[in-house]
């Protein structure tokens, strides 16, 4: 654990530096969040979006990395609300799913990432202003939250899924016996 906070830290310490340097009399989560954004859209850029679409489209193969990498990548990269157009690689029994797990993994995600989903900045700087005024880091609370996040995610997405393919079961029998 101690590993992931050290790299969490040095990870969010670059776009810190790189936001006070951007805007200078500026202070706070801003700087970090525009450093961050132009940074995310760049590596999009440097690896061209056909390698983006073609890894898309691999990693929905397992129900895993369905509901864990890939919407934490379609968070990461195109955040909120425009993440859940990563759905169109997946076929329509999977989108319900789909979307459960991006649409929950929109606030544990902005501890570490704030780009990730803005609006969600107010609701994660009061859950950690607790530790902020305590002098203490938030980094370990971002990491945490983070990594439960993945669990949740996981978790509905299973369940999402299963509920799907049970009503369209329920719909083909309902369809079935009115013909």
């Amino acid at each position: 654990m101690d590993f992931l906070v050290k790299l969490a830290e040095g990870f969010s310490g670059i776009f810190n530096a790189g936001g006070q340097n951007l805007m200078g009399l500026i202070t706070g989560i801003l700087p970090a969040l525009i450093v961050l954004l132009t940074f995310v859209n760049a590596l999009v850029a440097i690896i061209g979006e056909e390698r983006v679409t073609n890894f898309a489209q691999k990693t929905t193969k397992s129900f895993i990395l369905r509901y864990t990498l890939f919407p934490l990548l379609a968070v990461f990269f195109l955040t909120n609300p425009m993440c859940y157009s990563f759905g169109r690689f997946l076929p329509e029994k999977q989108k319900p799913a789909f979307y459960d797990s991006a649409v929950s993994f929109v606030h544990p995600i902005t501890g570490l990432f704030p780009h990730a989903n803005a609006g969600e900045l107010f609701v994660w700087t009061g859950i950690s202003s607790g530790l902020t005024t305590l002098g203490l880091s938030i980094t370990p609370l971002a990491v945490r939250y983070f990594l439960v996040g993945l669990v949740v995610i996981l978790l509905r997405g299973i369940v999402t899924e299963l509920i799907t393919k049970a009503m369209w079961k329920e719909d083909r029998v309902t369809s079935s016996a009115k013909a």
